[in-house]
């Protein structure tokens, strides 16, 4: 807690709607103030008024799209504040679609605000946070994180946007060791299908009216953000709020302990032939 008995402040991307807004409802309820950024400025306007009143919290909103760096900077000034201590990154865009068809702007677009924001606004935070001796950065990822094989059809054409999640997992667990034994905690959490409007665009633009979910359907958003604290306050690096199975991380921990042990000064057998292949 701060002198004033609150937690302190919360900054949340793409709090517009969907997990952002949840994470917002959810940290005001339980004292946090709170600096929200998205896109769509009516949203967050309409947002703060609601959690103002309801829960007594200040708000700040702040417009921006990370994918454009002067907005990014801005943000990453307001999260590298003494105030801050809990950063959640969730802003977030999928850019689905066929690779080879995929316009090439969109996809450089979905790497920046999934992989380049979220690393300079942890980057912002994180010194900060050690220096108080307090913190928390949680940052959104996806289940597609562990779908790389798997071909399309139910799943989306997600190369870029599987790709960019496979970064924040492995960012946020490799930096979680790095922080071992620190008081800043870093968690990355990692939803399935969730009923949110995430699947009514692109990302190329902010999805446009009011909110709503898309057809799919999907776990609600307040459940991934339950569980996304409950893991926070046990220490979980890696949440999968729809996963029972809890060693299941354990296991992919193994399984890659055994693929590094497969660093040698040989290649294996099977890559010795001298062959060149025809394409």
């Amino acid at each position: 807690m701060t002198e004033n008995g609150r937690p302190g402040t919360a900054v949340v991307t793409g709090a517009s709607s969907g997990i952002g807004a949840e994470y917002a409802r959810r940290l005001a309820g339980h004292g946090w103030d709170l600096v929200l950024v998205a896109r769509r400025a009516q949203r967050l306007a309409e947002l703060a008024a609601g959690l103002r009143e309801r829960a007594g919290t200040a708000v700040e909103t702040v417009e921006a799209d990370l994918a454009e760096p002067a907005d990014l900077d801005r943000v990453a000034e307001r999260v590298a504040a003494e105030d801050v201590a809990l950063l959640v990154n969730n802003a977030g865009i999928n850019g689905y679609g066929p690779f080879a068809e995929v316009d090439a702007a969109l996809l450089t677009k979905v790497v920046d605000v999934n992989v380049v924001a979220p690393t300079v606004l942890t980057r912002a935070a994180v010194p900060a946070m050690l220096a108080r001796g307090r913190g928390a950065v949680i940052n959104v990822a996806s289940l597609l994180a562990f779908a790389g094989s798997l071909p399309p059809g139910v799943l989306p054409h997600r190369a870029v946007y599987g790709g960019t999640k496979g970064y924040v997992v492995t960012f946020t667990r490799t930096l979680a060791a790095e922080l071992a034994g620190t008081p800043v905690r870093v968690q990355v959490v990692c939803p399935g299908l969730t009923a949110t409007e995430f699947h009514l665009g692109t990302g190329e633009t902010p999805v446009r009216g009011e909110r709503r979910v898309h057809d799919e359907g999907g776990m609600p958003a307040a459940d991934v953000v339950t569980a996304s604290l409950a893991a926070l306050a046990t220490g979980e690096v890696v949440c999968v709020p729809g996963l029972e199975d809890a060693d299941a991380v354990e296991r992919l921990a193994a399984a890659e302990l055994a693929l590094r042990q497969a660093a040698g000064t040989a290649a294996a057998p099977r890559y010795r032939a001298a062959e060149v292949p025809d394409l």
